[in-house]
C-alpha cells in the first residue's frame, strides 16, 4: 500500500492545480490494482514516478510506503524496496546502449527471477525482438527499447510495477501486444501496476485513473 498525504514537490508548488490533481490531495493506491496516471506533459508524471521510487525527497506533504514514511528511508531501505517491492520502466529507459539486447536483460534477470530465462525469451519473441537479440541496444530504435525496457521490468518477482510512458513511440499493435504482456504478468503474480499515459485509457482495463 502507498498512501499520499498531501505532497507537493517544490519545483510544482507555484503553479495551479487543478481540484482533480494529485498534487496536495490524499490518496491511497493498493498494490493489487491498475491505475492510470493521466496528464499532459510537464504537469509531474516522471516527477510522481520519481517520488514513488526514492530518486526525490524535494517535496512537502508525507508519503508512507508499506506504512513507512518515506522521508524515514534509509539508503538500504530503498535498495531493499527496489529489489523486492517495485519494478520500474523509465521515461528515458536506462538500458546499457554498448550492450545486446540479450545481455541488457540478462543483467536484470541474474539480480533474481521467478521464471526461466526460456520465458523471457518467449517474451522478445512475442513483442518482435528476436531478431535483435545480439543487436547493441544503443542502435535500436527508440521504439525497440521500449519494448527491450518492459521485458526487463517483468522479470523480477516484483510487488509493484512503474511504468512510466512506456508505449510513447510504439504503434497500437506492438501497444496492445506489450500492454497484454505486462498485464499477464501482473496477473501472475497477483499484483497491479501504475502506468503514466498522456490521456489514453487502453480500453478501460484499469481499475482507477489519477489525474495531475
Amino acid at each position: 500500500m502507498i498512501r499520499i498525504e498531501n505532497i507537493m514537490p517544490f519545483p510544482l508548488a507555484g503553479f495551479k492545480h487543478s481540484d482533480h490533481s494529485i498534487w496536495g490531495s490524499s490518496f491511497k493506491i493498493n498494490y493489487k490494482e491498475r491505475t492510470l496516471l493521466n496528464a499532459e506533459s510537464g504537469k509531474g508524471k516522471t516527477t510522481f514516478i520519481s517520488l514513488l521510487f526514492g530518486l526525490r525527497s524535494d517535496y512537502t506533504g508525507e508519503l508512507y510506503i508499506q506504512n513507512q514514511n518515506a522521508k524515514d528511508f534509509s539508503p538500504d531501505s530503498w535498495t531493499k524496496l527496489r529489489r523486492e517491492v517495485f519494478s520500474v520502466v523509465f521515461q528515458d529507459l536506462q538500458l546499457l546502449p554498448q550492450l545486446s539486447l540479450v545481455d541488457n536483460l540478462k543483467l536484470k534477470y541474474d539480480l533474481g527471477s521467478d521464471i526461466s530465462f526460456e520465458e523471457v525469451l518467449s517474451w522478445v519473441d512475442y513483442l518482435g525482438l528476436s531478431e535483435k537479440l545480439g543487436q547493441s541496444c544503443g542502435t535500436l530504435s527508440f521504439g525497440q527499447q521500449q519494448r527491450v525496457a518492459i521485458i526487463r521490468a517483468l522479470q523480477p518477482n516484483f510487488q509493484y510495477l512503474l511504468l512510466d510512458e512506456p508505449f510513447s513511440h510504439l504503434d497500437d499493435k506492438n501497444t496492445n501486444f506489450a500492454l497484454d504482456l505486462i498485464l499477464s504478468r501482473c496477473r501472475k503474480l497477483n499484483t497491479g501496476c501504475l502506468l503514466t499515459t498522456l490521456g489514453q485509457t487502453y480500453d478501460n482495463q484499469f481499475d482507477n485513473m489519477l489525474y495531475l
